[in-house]
């Protein structure tokens, strides 16, 4: 059952300019002249020229958003930052209202939208419990039932009757969430806020969310910039880019139509000019065991490198990860373990490393590579995803098929196996 609806959702924003131009803002800009103050109504970088009419500038955040979500999905919403994703759940959420478009819903919507969002600075933790129960339109009664779960759930047992006011941007984040997720909202909206809370907070947010979804069936929609809590929590995201949704559907897909967008070296080779007075990487190129930068699960992966030293160096060292497409590092070498010192002496340096068995599993992968001093020392220079290249597993039998996303690296081994 469709639970939500998108119909041709656009938001349009005025800037620069405050006021209309009528003849009240005219006098109003006469008399603040003749006092020689600014002009109250002069646009931001603009030139006080009353000469030439200024044309109003405007800005759309969203453009035509068109989508459905049904009860008990868990909907992920990915972008950069403008993208347009705060300003979707905002109007999701009825706090502001689009330009174009309307938005069909079923049922009563929580949002966790911004640190401290709901609640009132004076009133105690306890007391913004029953105001956020109210608002969805519970009962007391309903309230007091879920109290104890939700003071549990935050954390804040021992700071509930304190106003809200003297909490920490954590103590918020977590007492909101456990308002938002324990008052049986039909639909969950959370924004990034929850990047506030530590670790421990976040996987008990997960968890919950998945509870939401899977357990009670209902509906949440996530935004976040972390891509490891959208691939665990949802199943099918919208990639939002410039306020348009430039891709639709499964969650793994949509993780790669966002990074690819995002990475800026996206070349099979990175180069670089040498910078004069520093040390640094100007260039990295990845040779695959196959064509078109196809590694094959188990062959040979060489990596090149090409360093530039102006000056003699006390101590240096390379090291490069090998990261997967949601940015986690899956393995890390370094010239440590070569048997020849690194190189210190001024000139331009080349290295090589050989990996003679590479067994990543199927996927999508590039390299962060780090120059540095002696351990502990100096960064010269690093840089970040270049160099991608894929992994497939053509040369390897086995009974069944391989599935995208199961693990990140193979290993060698040995199996024993008797019947008793």
């Amino acid at each position: 059952m469709t639970i939500l609806k998108a119909e041709n959702i656009s938001k349009q924003y005025r800037l620069g300019n405050v006021g209309t131009g009528t003849l009240s803002h005219d006098l109003n800009r006469f008399w603040h002249n003749i006092r020689g103050k600014e002009d109250p109504y002069l646009k931001v970088g603009a030139v006080n020229d009353r000469s030439s009419k200024t044309k109003t500038e405007y800005v759309w955040a969203l453009r035509d958003i068109n989508f459905e979500v049904q009860q008990g999905e868990v909907l992920g919403i990915i972008g950069k930052n403008g993208a347009g994703k705060s300003t979707l759940l905002k109007i999701l959420s009825r706090v502001t209202s689009p330009t174009t478009g309307v938005i069909k819903t079923k049922g009563r919507i929580a949002s966790l939208l911004e640190v401290g969002t709901g609640f009132h600075p004076e009133l105690t933790g306890r007391e913004n419990v029953f105001l956020n129960g109210a608002i969805l339109g519970m009962t007391r009664t309903e309230i007091n039932s879920k109290l104890d779960e939700i003071v549990d759930f935050s954390g804040c047992e021992l700071y509930i009757d304190t106003p809200v006011k003297r909490y920490s941007s954590g103590m918020k984040v977590r007492l909101a969430f456990a308002v938002a997720a324990h008052l049986e909202p039909d639909i969950l909206v959370v924004d990034e806020v929850l990047a506030v809370g530590d670790a421990e907070f976040q996987k008990k947010a997960i968890g919950k969310m998945q509870d939401i979804s899977k357990g009670q069936g209902r509906t949440v929609l996530f935004v976040s910039h972390n891509m490891q809590s959208i691939a665990s929590l949802t199943e099918r995201c919208l990639v939002l880019n410039n306020g348009t949704v430039v891709f639709d559907g499964g969650t793994s897909e949509s993780i790669n139509a966002y990074l690819k967008s995002n990475r800026v070296n996206a070349n099979d080779e990175y180069t670089a000019e040498p910078k004069r007075d520093s040390p640094s990487i100007t260039k990295v190129n990845v040779t695959t065991s196959n064509f078109g930068n196809v590694h094959i699960c188990g062959e040979p992966l060489e990596v090149n490198f090409e360093l530039h030293i102006p000056q003699k160096l006390k101590g240096a060292s390379l090291s490069f990860q090998i990261v997967n497409k949601n940015e986690l590092p899956i393995v890390h070498l370094w010239t440590f373990d070569s048997e020849k010192s690194m190189c210190r002496e001024p000139g331009l340096w080349k290295l090589k490393c050989i990996i003679p068995k590479l067994r990543l599993y199927m996927g999508e992968y590039s390299l962060n590579v780090y120059f540095t001093g002696p351990p502990g020392g100096e960064r010269f220079d690093v840089i970040s995803e270049v160099c991608p290249f894929k992994v497939e597993m053509f040369k390897m039998q086995r009974e069944f098929q391989f599935r995208p996303d199961t693990c990140a690296y193979l290993e060698d081994s040995e199996w024993k196996i008797n019947m008793q």
